[in-house]
């Protein structure tokens, strides 16, 4: 355990190292030192015959993040057995440590454009600012200091407005080196610091507005600037030898489709325009890697590239059916789905997973939150569907009206937190809004199942939800599995509060359907939902991640020392500039679709045989609604009519010094918490807050 430990603490100095030195050159590539010094003694080492130009940011930009993303699968495997011993036992962190972090997490901004804001999310905004603002103001000194004039009789303004709308696009390219760092879901690099793909969903929101905005300013200068020295025609030009301009105005028009529909009002009313379009991010990747070039796309490779082994790996797991084994109808328009599952399958609560239905529409795909517990349910995972949208109609009235025996259903996922951070709070206080009760369904089921162990003190819970009708609150049914031990519930120490704000008083009939359970017959065809990949396993992402780039590097270097090396040199030209961006192209897609889906394959191969020897049990289970567990769920409920909770009475009444608040619903819910938590008299609550409607 020592020597483990020890080897922890070595591999997150080499990341610390790495990593500091990554933004270090990022801070010094604007300046002379880095292209008067740096920058000479390095191309005389590196611009070799097997790299040429691109041969230092292959080194500089690239190989950084490669080396702590393969390297970081190692050590989050080596990490994860002692992180499932640790989570789960209070916190012995220095305290002064543990408060200084608490208060970098607590939110400080709660903005409608940004959202809500912690202090830690601001002060590394402020530091992501000053990058662009400290690599602008020296693009601009070099290029003002040395301006350079482009045809004879031009103006210094010109050629200034010139110089800027260039520096423009530098600085819309240091947006782009992080931008697929947050979407790429089964990342070791968020893992490493403690984010997940779904938390981080808004640094890409943030960072794809600072990029269009920029990108938009550096096209429109050029257009202007075109226009006054009569160079329009520069807008047709397709270099053989340099920039393409017309690559870069295709790749502007389709940023600005993506652009558009991701406007969140647009995105909400046509989400599969939203959808679809955002899809064309495959082609603007290519038109602007034409335009900027090998070198200048080297540095913004690493994200790329593992967001396009992360987005492999998914295509290749959403490409088996997956098992579904029953189907639970709610009275309000609401279904959950219960899944096959391998049982070494581990995932925390609050997951999520993406799930596609064919018969209701062949390329959508949705996020739903995890309802179950991978403790409690070892061969089931379920997830909850509110019906509101055209996607999960469809869906219900397929489940609803028919009389269905077998579903074809992909899934990709489960993602999720790496820890259960909810359990070393003393209180917890979970407050949701409509369907945003279903990841607190995930949390008391887990918690269900710790309530057995003696050696753990299990937190009070108090679940406070708003619903619109009386008939919703079915949804508390599902904190009740639909197979399974559940009188262990009896030992939580769980308080729900629920609040019906459409209706006065109880209904006196219940015209309401009562939950229908559906069981689907079996197919050869289906698998288990096993994520082969990612926190299950990352000795083998971490394999694909070095063996892709070695394959690349090899590849790139045969290719570029016996092919584009002899022509150059053979016919004294420059190699064609489109030509080179596709070779370096095919040959990342091509390395990265090689190695994962050679992992990918064997570990399906193995995971077959696995399969044969689990005997799902889909019989229906005996347990009654008016059991005994039932009946202990709704002692603990208390039902408040025409009225909506008073959040801040709620909040400030609580007296233990550490209480965990949790929210999950519409925007307006989770801010209003949010605002509570940011009270200077709410020093004992620590909020987080559940969002999945991006």
């Amino acid at each position: 355990m020592m020597m483990k430990s020890h080897t922890i603490l070595l591999f997150r100095i080499i990341f610390l190292l790495m990593f500091l030195g990554w933004l270090t050159v990022w801070i010094l590539y604007p300046t002379k030192i880095y292209h008067k010094t740096w920058i000479v003694n390095l191309e005389n080492k590196l611009d070799s015959t097997y790299f040429r130009e691109q041969g230092v940011n292959l080194l500089l930009f690239t190989f950084p993040i490669m080396f702590i993303g393969a390297l970081g699968g190692i050590y989050l495997h080596l990490h994860h057995h002692q992180e499932k011993i640790t989570q789960n036992l209070p916190s012995t962190s220095d305290g002064a440590l543990k408060r200084c972090l608490c208060f970098l997490r607590r939110p400080i901004l709660v903005i409608s454009p940004l959202g809500i804001v912690s202090a830690m999310e601001l002060l590394f905004t402020f530091m992501f600012v000053a990058l662009l603002i400290w690599s602008f103001s020296n693009y601009l000194y070099r290029s003002f200091g040395h301006l350079h004039m482009d045809k004879q009789g031009e103006k210094v303004w010109e050629a200034k407005l010139r110089s800027v709308s260039l520096r423009l696009g530098y600085i819309g390219n240091i947006c782009w080196a992080f931008l697929f760092f947050p979407v790429t879901r089964g990342s070791s690099i968020l893992r490493l610091v403690g984010l997940t793909s779904e938390s981080s969903i808004k640094y890409h929101i943030w960072l794809g507005h600072l990029s269009m905005v920029l990108f938009a300013a550096h096209t429109i200068g050029f257009i202007i600037y075109w226009a006054i020295t009569n160079q329009m025609i520069e807008m047709l030009e397709w270099s053989k030898t340099y920039v393409s301009n017309v690559a870069g105005e295709i790749a502007s028009l389709i940023a600005l489709a993506i652009w558009i529909t991701s406007i969140s009002r647009v995105r909400r009313k046509m989400y599969e325009v939203f959808l679809y379009t955002h899809h064309l991010y495959i082609l603007y990747i290519l038109f602007y890697a034409i335009h900027v070039g090998v070198e200048y796309m080297c540095m913004i490779a690493p994200g790329v590239f593992l967001f396009l082994i992360d987005r492999n790996l998914r295509f290749l797991q959403s490409h088996q059916n997956t098992q579904l084994l029953s189907a639970r109808i709610l009275p309000r328009d609401a279904v959950e789905l219960n899944f096959a599952k391998n049982p070494s399958l581990y995932y925390n609560p609050t997951s999520l997973v993406f799930i596609n239905v064919p018969k209701v529409s062949k390329l959508q795909w949705h996020p739903f939150t995890v309802t179950s517990s991978c403790n409690m349910e070892t061969n089931n995972l379920s997830v909850t569907i509110k019906n509101v949208g055209s996607w999960s109609n469809k869906l219900y009235q397929q489940l609803s009206s028919s009389s269905l025996d077998h579903l074809n259903v992909s899934v990709e996922g489960p993602y999720g937190p790496h820890t259960k951070q909810f359990l070393r709070h003393e209180q917890i206080v979970m407050v949701s809004g409509g369907s945003g009760i279903t990841p607190f369904i995930s949390i008391i089921r887990d918690l269900v199942f710790q309530s057995q162990h003696q050696e753990f003190q299990i937190p009070k819970l108090l679940l406070v939800c708003i619903f619109k009708n009386y008939v919703d609150l079915t949804m508390l049914d599902l904190i009740l599995p639909a197979s399974g031990p559940t009188t262990q519930i009896l030992n939580l120490h769980l308080q729900i509060e629920a609040y019906i704000t459409r209706e006065k008083q109880e209904p006196s009939t219940e015209t309401h359907k009562p939950i229908q359970t559906i069981w689907f017959k079996p197919n050869l065809s289906d698998f288990p939902i096993s994520l082969i990949l990612g926190p299950n396993n990352w000795l083998w992402l971490s394999a694909i991640i070095t063996s892709s780039f070695i394959m690349f590097l090899i590849l790139l270097g045969i290719l570029t020392r016996y092919y584009i090396y002899p022509t150059e040199k053979n016919s004294s030209e420059v190699y064609n500039w489109t030509f080179k961006v596709m070779w370096y192209m095919f040959l990342l897609c091509a390395c990265i679709c090689v190695c994962s889906s050679v992992v990918f394959l064997w570990g399906k191969r193995h995971e077959t045989l696995e399969n044969k020897q689990i005997n799902v049990e889909v019989s229906t289970p005996t347990r009654e609604l008016e059991s005994i567990p039932h009946q202990s769920l709704v002692e603990s409920t208390n039902v408040h009519f025409g009225a909506r909770p008073d959040l801040k009475k709620i909040m400030f009444e609580f007296e233990c010094k550490d209480v965990g608040v949790m929210v999950c619903g519409p925007r307006k819910l989770r801010h209003e918490v949010a605002k509570i938590c940011t009270s200077s008299l709410a020093d004992n609550l620590h909020f987080e807050s559940i969002s999945f409607g991006w």
